[in-house]
């Protein structure tokens, strides 16, 4: 009985972090696709498919101006209000989307 009470509340944990990182992602999917898939307004990279450690970067570097060409202030204004842990989570979130 412990060892299914601790599987369920792994299990819960989990998914309360992937619910956060999705939702996260809402206000990127109107320009980046339900699953990444599509080039922001038709001038970034498509982002499906890369890894954490990349999108971690890329958005830390668009929140403190250091990364970013013709999207960089939209972008900025994107991810300004999101603390290290959302940025990591929407990152993990990202990365699993095919």
């Amino acid at each position: 009985m412990k060892k299914l009470s601790l599987a369920l509340m792994i299990l819960a944990a989990s998914t309360l972090m992937a619910g956060e990182g999705a939702s996260l992602y809402n206000k990127c999917a109107g320009c980046h696709g339900a699953q990444a898939e599509k080039k922001a307004l038709n001038k970034s990279q498509v982002i499906q498919g890369w890894d954490k450690a990349k999108l971690v970067t890329v958005l830390n570097g668009y929140k403190d101006g250091s990364y970013g060409g013709a999207m960089k202030g939209l972008m900025r204004g994107q991810v300004a209000s999101y603390n290290d842990k959302q940025i990591e989570e929407v990152s993990e979130y990202i990365s699993k989307l095919k």
